[in-house]
């Protein structure tokens, strides 16, 4: 007679139910691990691109309208880098008293850098210069609003900065 010895099999310490459940477990924690970080960290930033949307949405078919008034004109401003920063020039037939209105420079990346400058313009001073030392490098959405003798008109444009 010989000895064969009686193999009893053994119970495995996880089923298979057991483990699609525990890895559902670590997935979902994992993806949770991120959401909270990306929530509670600043350079995630998660704010709104226009504070007023709904606001600003309503007014633009008046943008549609000042846009197009800048494009029919046939002397345009000016809007261009230099070592100093940017210089928003406008043709010399303007009456330069005549003109009032804002730049506004708007950072994609952040809203904190975001500014606007009143455009104050005369005969010893031609061109509204903003300069490099409020600016910092990478791209800036560049918005000309301006009124001449009763007219509105808006330019935009996109620089990006050294």
């Amino acid at each position: 007679m010989e000895n064969n010895p009686i193999i009893i099999p053994r119970k495995p310490l996880i089923n298979w139910g057991t483990g699609i459940v525990i890895a559902i477990a670590l997935f979902m924690s994992f993806i949770l691990y991120f959401v909270i970080k990306v929530q509670s960290n600043s350079k995630y930033d998660n704010e709104l691109v226009v504070e007023e949307y709904y606001k600003k949405d309503a007014l633009f078919q008046d943008e549609i309208d000042r846009t197009q008034n800048a494009h029919d004109l046939t002397n345009k401003p000016s809007i261009t880098t230099m070592e100093e920063g940017i210089s928003v020039g406008f043709p010399a037939d303007y009456d330069l008293s005549k003109i009032k209105g804002k730049v506004s420079l708007y950072r994609p990346s952040s809203q904190k850098f975001d500014f606007e400058v009143p455009i104050s313009l005369s005969t010893s001073h031609p061109t509204l210069l903003i300069p490099k030392l409020k600016l910092v490098g990478g791209r800036w959405d560049i918005t000309l609003q301006w009124q001449y003798e009763g007219k509105e008109y808006m330019t935009k444009e996109t620089l990006y900065i050294n």
